[in-house]
């Protein structure tokens, strides 16, 4: 006999019908079940705010699973222990976190431009492919600085690898099977590897450590000295695909809105023609004063979170929004309908950028906003993340306006499996005239 106080399972659910349609379930599950919900037999769903931010929160409880796209490199002088990775974790977050960023935001508004300057005007574009280049630019400049020529090609690479490796099988080999797409994974990061490695030598030989991300991690910490080479090299894979990769899927919905939106769109280049002529002259101050453009992207955001399903299992048999949920069971987060919550967010399916602004009372309850994770786990790019984002935005739509191709054909296709991403994603882009107007409202 099943317990009484299992999450209620959804009607014609189960992984055939999820498989079909995931955000349809997914919104489905949310809205006739509430909370927490069964797909299978110990598969369970967080669907609204509260769940998913417990879940997130509670790591001892909910553990995200021990995979690591690029795990440590099997290598003579061993792979870096737990408490190294630790510590290349808590290096890395001096070079990532927001006073970092905040600090060198004329060097990321540069790249924002150039993508801006390679944009064709008056066709249809597919632009997916040209912003993960110019975002890739951007984040292995920001790890690596003047080293970033040297390893962006091998970044791409890395992110080459990890498309292979996220593809749909019929079948989940076990992790010591070196199946094709795991052997060109592990070839590309050896690549990486070694490309890294001799830059970190003459950094750490010259003394020139560098004021980057890298330049962070190398230098000697007060409470846990200087860091072993292979903890450095064997942590930055990861890292430094996450840099453009998460953020190319949120641009995508980002410039898909600003063509579906015309008047929000020129709302942000009434407030982007404020920048700086030179991007390089940008600092923290002008990305703070874009004000409606963060909230457009943070709603943006909340309406298409990039990683809008998060994966993790129980270490013990522990309660979630009432309900007992066992030991080993999987549970889903799902950001895509937390963020739906009315909860939460009045009218949640409307498009309204003004819903976070400092006036109009953002709100500020548990899992309002999931788009870069929370907790211990969550994403620690997000101040790089958004900068890039906002940065990008402005300046597209301060010289652009945007709009989806003519005719019956979708401009895009949504794509669930990894992540929430425009596949394929097609866009024109037209010069703004100069002293064009926004109007405040908009259906």
């Amino acid at each position: 006999m099943g317990r009484t106080n299992e999450p209620p399972r959804l009607p014609e659910g189960g992984f055939a019908a999820w498989n079909r349609d995931r955000l349809g379930v997914a919104r489905r599950g949310a809205d006739e079940c509430g909370d927490v919900w069964q797909l299978e037999p110990g598969v369970y769903v967080a669907a609204t705010a509260e769940p998913c931010e417990a879940v997130l929160r509670r790591a001892h409880d909910f553990p995200k699973a021990p995979s690591p796209l690029f795990p440590p490199s099997k290598r003579s002088g061993g792979a870096p222990t737990p408490e190294e990775r630790a510590h290349a974790h808590a290096a890395r977050m001096r070079g990532l976190r927001a006073q970092a960023v905040a600090a060198r935001i004329g060097e990321i508004a540069p790249g924002t431009a150039r993508f801006v300057d390679r944009w064709p005007t008056d066709q249809d574009v597919e632009v997916l492919p040209p912003v993960r280049h110019a975002l890739a630019e951007i984040g292995v400049r920001y790890l690596y600085s003047e080293d970033a020529p040297t390893l962006l090609p091998h970044a791409f690479q890395l992110f080459l690898a990890r498309e292979v490796l996220a593809r749909p099988s019929r079948w989940e080999w076990p992790r010591w099977i070196p199946t094709p797409a795991r052997r060109f994974r592990t070839r590309q990061q050896v690549a990486f590897t070694d490309a890294l490695r001799p830059i970190v030598r003459r950094r750490r030989s010259s003394g020139r450590l560098g004021d980057d991300t890298l330049g962070q991690m190398l230098r000697p910490s007060p409470r846990y000295g200087l860091l072993p080479e292979e903890a450095v090299l064997d942590t930055l894979p990861g890292i430094t695909v996450a840099t453009f990769e998460t953020p190319s899927r949120a641009a995508g919905w980002i410039l898909l809105h600003l063509a579906r939106y015309p008047q929000a769109a020129s709302r942000v280049a009434a407030e982007a023609a404020l920048l700086p002529a030179d991007p390089a002259a940008t600092t923290s101050t002008h990305l703070d004063n874009l004000h409606y453009t963060q909230a457009l992207v943070r709603e943006v955001l909340r309406l298409h979170p990039p990683s809008w399903l998060l994966t993790r299992r129980t270490a013990r048999e522990t309660q979630l929004a009432g309900y007992t949920i066992d030991a080993g069971s999987t549970v889903l987060v799902c950001p895509y309908t937390a963020h739906r919550d009315a909860r939460e967010h009045p009218d949640p399916d409307r498009f309204q950028p003004e819903r976070w602004l400092d006036d109009e009372g953002p709100p500020a309850g548990p899992g309002v906003f999931l788009s870069f994770g929370t907790g211990p786990h969550g994403c620690e790019g997000t101040a790089l993340a958004m900068a890039m984002l906002t940065l990008l935005t402005a300046q597209t739509a301060r010289r652009y306006r945007l709009s989806e191709p003519p005719g019956p054909e979708p401009s895009h296709q949504v794509a669930t499996y990894e992540g929430l991403a425009t596949v394929g994603l097609r866009l024109r882009a037209t010069s703004r005239s100069r002293g064009q107007s926004w109007a405040p409202s908009e259906s």
